[in-house]
This record gives C-alpha cells, sequence and structure tokens, in this order.
C-alpha cells in the first residue's frame, strides 16, 4: 500500500491568510490520520515578490499553530531541495523533455499583443485564451528567434478534449480543452510559472494527495495534462470550499486583517485558532466544538468536508479563544501575556508573581483575547478613567454618599479582608439606606472604573487598602 505524502507549498510573497492557514492544518490532519507524511514547500518562483522574511514568518506562524513537517526546507528530506528557486533545473530538463517531443513551444507574443487579443476575444463573447498565433510557427524559425535573444515564453500545446477530474470533495468535474488554451509553462525571464513547477514537484517528491483551496480548481486540468505529457501519475485532487466573510464575498482584507499573524498579535492562543480553522467546512458532530487535537485527528475526514463556502465568524472565534482563555492555568497566561504587557506599555515593577497570577486568575473569564486581558488587568495596575457606563453611574443621586461612606469606613479596617468588607458593607447600607446596585455598583465604578468585573473581594485584595483609600477620594 502507497503510503500517503501531502504538502503545504505557500509562496512567500506576504503574510500567511487565514485561508492559506486552514490549508495547512487540513494536510496536516489527513497526514496523521492516514500515518502519512506532511511536507512544506516553498513555492518561490515569483522572484520579485518572494522574501526570505516572509518564508520566515510563515515558518514560525506554522509552528505556533503547533504544526510540524517531516520534510522541508529546514529540515530535508528524499527529496531535496524543498524551495522552487533551488529546483530551476529540474524544470528546465522537463521542459526540454515536452519541446523535444512537441508538446511544448515558443512564444514571442509580446504582452500588447496578448492584451490586444484579450479584449478582442472578450467583445466576441468568447472565453480569454492564447490564439496560437506561434503555435505553428516553423521550428527553425523558432529557433533563429531565440538565438538572437529575442524575449519569449514556453507555452503547453493543449490539444482538443475533456479532462476529467474524481475530486475527493467535489466529485467528478469535467473541463473542455477548447476552452483553456495552450498556456505558458515558463515565463521570459526564464522561470517555471507556477502551475508547472507545482506539479512537477508533486510527482517528483510523490505527493499521493493534494489538498488546496477551491481556487486552484482551474489549475487542475492543466496540471493533469501536464502529468500525462510527462508520464507522471497525477496525484488525486480534493479543493476545499473557499473561506467568505459575512457579507459572502471571499475573505480578503477588505474584512480586516486577515493574517495569521495579526490573529497572533491579538492575543488568539494557537489551540483556539486551530480548533476553529478544523470546523470551518467540517462539521466534527453535535456537541463537539471544542476538540483537542488527537480528536480533530481521529474525526478527520475529507469526506465530511462540505463543498460550500465556510463562512468566517469572528464572535465563534471570539467564543472559542475565551473558552481556551478561561481555562488556561495563569502560570502558562503570564507567560503568554508578556509581550501583550509590553506592548501595552504595562509596567510591572514591584508585582510578585503570586500577585500577577491572581490578578490574571481573577480577570480571564472576562476577556476573548489576550489583548482584550490586558485591557481588563490594567485596571489593578493605573488608575483608569471611567467608561460611558461607569459616567453614568457616577452620576446617579447619591452615588457620591455611598462611595464617601465606603471610604470613611474601610479606614477603620486594616487589612480589608473578604470578612471585614461585608461588615464594612453592612455598616454603609445602615448608614444611608441603600442596597443592591446602589450600594455595590458605585463602589466597583470608583475602584475600577467599570461596571463589570471579577467579585469586589478580589478586587479589594489585588489593589490592596491604600490603593484602595486612594481610588475613593
Amino acid at each position: 500500500m502507497v503510503k500517503t505524502r501531502v504538502r503545504f507549498a505557500p509562496s512567500p510573497t506576504g503574510h500567511l491568510h487565514i485561508g492559506n492557514a486552514r490549508t495547512a492544518l487540513f494536510n496536516y490532519l489527513f497526514a496523521k490520520k492516514t500515518g502519512g507524511t506532511f511536507i512544506l514547500r516553498i513555492e518561490d518562483t515569483d522572484r520579485e515578490r518572494s522574501k526570505k522574511e516572509f518564508e520566515d514568518e510563515i515558518v514560525n506562524d506554522l509552528r505556533w499553530l503547533g504544526l510540524d513537517w517531516e520534510e522541508g526546507p529546514d529540515k530535508g528530506g528524499p527529496f531535496t531541495p524543498y524551495r522552487q528557486s533551488e529546483r530551476q533545473d529540474i524544470y528546465d530538463h522537463m521542459i526540454s523533455q515536452l519541446m523535444a517531443d512537441g508538446k511544448a513551444y515558443r512564444c514571442f507574443c509580446t504582452e500588447d499583443e496578448l492584451e490586444k487579443a484579450r479584449l478582442q476575444q472578450v467583445a466576441n463573447h468568447e472565453p480569454p485564451r492564447y490564439n496560437g498565433k506561434c503555435r505553428n510557427m516553423v521550428p527553425l524559425i523558432s529557433r533563429s528567434y531565440e538565438v538572437q535573444g529575442k524575449p519569449h515564453t514556453i507555452r503547453f500545446r493543449v490539444e482538443v478534449g475533456v479532462v476529467e477530474v474524481e475530486d475527493l470533495v467535489k466529485g467528478m468535474v469535467t473541463f473542455d480543452c477548447d476552452k483553456i488554451g495552450d498556456f505558458v509553462i515558463r515565463r521570459s525571464d526564464g522561470t517555471a510559472a507556477f502551475m508547472f513547477a507545482n506539479i512537477v514537484d508533486d510527482a517528483l517528491m510523490r505527493v499521493t494527495h493534494v489538498i488546496r483551496g477551491d481556487d486552484h480548481l482551474s489549475n487542475t486540468p492543466r496540471q493533469i495534462l501536464i502529468s500525462e505529457a510527462l508520464r507522471f501519475i497525477p496525484p488525486q485532487f480534493a479543493h476545499l470550499p473557499l473561506i467568505m466573510g459575512a457579507d459572502r464575498a471571499p475573505l480578503s482584507k477588505r474584512h480586516g486583517d486577515v493574517s495569521l499573524k495579526s490573529f497572533r498579535e491579538k492575543g488568539y492562543l494557537n489551540e483556539a485558532v486551530i480548533n476553529y480553522l478544523a470546523h470551518l467546512g467540517l462539521s466534527y458532530g453535535e456537541g463537539k466544538d471544542i476538540l483537542s487535537i488527537d480528536e480533530l485527528i481521529e474525526g478527520f475526514a475529507l469526506e465530511k468536508v462540505s463543498g460550500s463556502p465556510a463562512v468566517f465568524d469572528m464572535d465563534r472565534l471570539n467564543w472559542i479563544n475565551s473558552h481556551y482563555i478561561r481555562n488556561c492555568e495563569p502560570k502558562k497566561l503570564r507567560g503568554l501575556l508578556l509581550l501583550h504587557l509590553v506592548k501595552a506599555g504595562v509596567n510591572l515593577a514591584g508585582k510578585s508573581v503570586e500577585w500577577i497570577e491572581d490578578a490574571i486568575d481573577a480577570v480571564k473569564g472576562e476577556a476573548s483575547t489576550l489583548s482584550e486581558l490586558v485591557e481588563h488587568l490594567k485596571v489593578f495596575i493605573d488608575e483608569v478613567k471611567p467608561d460611558d457606563e461607569a459616567l453614568a453611574i457616577l452620576k446617579e443621586s447619591g452615588a457620591f454618599e455611598v462611595i464617601k461612606a465606603f471610604r470613611e469606613e474601610f479606614e477603620k479596617e486594616r487589612p480589608i479582608t473578604a470578612e471585614r468588607y461585608k461588615s464594612v458593607s453592612e455598616r454603609v447600607k445602615a448608614r444611608l439606606s441603600v442596597k443592591g446596585k446602589a450600594l455595590f455598583m458605585p463602589l466597583r465604578v470608583a475602584l475600577t472604573g467599570r461596571t463589570k468585573g471579577p467579585e469586589m473581594e478580589k478586587v479589594l485584595a489585588l489593589l490592596g487598602r491604600d490603593e484602595v483609600l486612594k481610588r475613593l477620594i
């Protein structure tokens, strides 16, 4: 039995999109479920846009998610190199083979000529495709142009017929070759085109399953034709439905920053992101919203992937992230929060580790991201300005009398313990004849600037007597 081999092959031309992260995850889950190999391959044939810093960021993002690979640029493997920029000799050899077999030819058409032909086809209500001007050029003339240094691309010769693909998600898909046209497999700068390098590497690296986004479906017939021309056995294809925004448009920058980097910086936990992405377009069953990575692997199956687009629901992601924050140990959260605290300019000098973890434990149930958690922690570190709801409470009749009474009673207590707080509350209640919200809310907003938060006993313990008296002036 052939061992499963899948790959994630990002182009280092920008930040890792949340949709690409889901593709990486699905490949990883499939590899683990089938006992196969997960490969990382960097597709950097776009010389102008590919950057090493983007490659490094992609690698860091994948590691942050908890995904690991058996073969890749950093680990090597039996089919090294794993960067396409280092495999040009392989592509040149394959293209020469196609040229010798009459399956490819040189095209000397300029960009202006191609654009003019495309516009004419659109005007004639025809599918845009190469018009075949150089297809039947006499080989001797073609070769002489090349010797003269005339810029040219290499095109693959598409014959009349159909291409059928048994997609593991979409089912049988049929493509009419007449609508494809001869396509470029080598650019004018000598580099291999994406779809050519992609399928050649899949074949040579013995990839058995290509799991990728639905936006690559149109490349599939071209890649199958290339495989057949080079006598390769094409992999099985599974095209994942696109991720849409709430407006049902493909998820993009118009919906905000949807890079994995931005979610990390906002304070989403990797476990939450993994869990959320795993459920985008795939159901694990009713009541199985929060699953461990082992449970995700066990329940994964390409047959369960929906053929319909998945809608990215930020509220859902926030709910899942809040679950993981709420159930995370304060010690672990303290480590995760360090960069967020520094970024927010929060100074913890003089605060003990025990105090910090107690503060985290007190407010972690209030936050859906680590950034929000930092904002809640600020309440105990720096005096905060009351928000609109708190200001409304302070403007209510009798609010300042309640605050003043609490301060006078707290001055008699040393220290302010939970039991003494209860006693103080009873005295203020009797003294002013107030109770419920009118008694406790002015105290809360005076101490925290907020109408919601941890139990008052925890607030008093974290602030300490001196700070409590200072804030009740």
